[in-house]
């Protein structure tokens, strides 16, 4: 329970040091069992390393006082989520219009497409059936709450 608690407390301080700048967002913060605090920090339009090293030095100065972590013990990692991470947050989608994506379902299966478009609700994705001159493109509605994880597809 103190985790949660201590997830909230740096929530909103990240989110006080992103006020300042609105095309950057919090997608996630993540704390280990050994104190390894994790903070996802996107942006509309890319976020420069400049603006991490910034967040950094003002968030583990915020830890630091605030006495959150007993004996000062944690270390803080802050970064942008890595192709490997999934999808958490409708900015994420609206960011990554036009890529390829995988989409996890709740019932395990798959769907692989191109993202087209993104709502509150949904997003629609362009998918491909058959090889060749059977091959049918479809757009299909997939729900937020239908979906597992969202990850980006590299192609080369």
């Amino acid at each position: 329970m103190q985790t949660e608690t201590q997830i909230q407390t740096i929530t909103q301080m990240i989110n006080g040091l992103l006020e300042q700048q609105p095309a950057h967002f919090l997608v996630e913060v993540r704390i280990k069992p050994t104190n390894n605090v994790k903070v996802f920090i996107d942006s509309d339009e890319g976020l420069p390393l400049s603006a991490i090293v910034s967040y950094n030095r003002a968030l583990y100065k915020q830890l630091e006082e605030s006495g959150l972590f007993p004996a000062d013990d944690f270390s803080l990692e802050v970064s942008s989520p890595g192709l490997d991470e999934p999808l958490k947050n409708t900015r994420q989608y609206k960011k990554n219009i036009g890529r390829s994506v995988e989409v996890l379902l709740n019932d395990t299966s798959k769907k692989e497409g191109k993202l087209l478009e993104v709502s509150d609700a949904a997003i629609v994705m362009e998918t491909e059936e058959g090889k060749g001159k059977k091959k049918v493109v479809n757009q299909e509605t997939v729900l937020f709450t239908d979906i597992k994880a969202t990850k980006i597809q590299v192609k080369f």
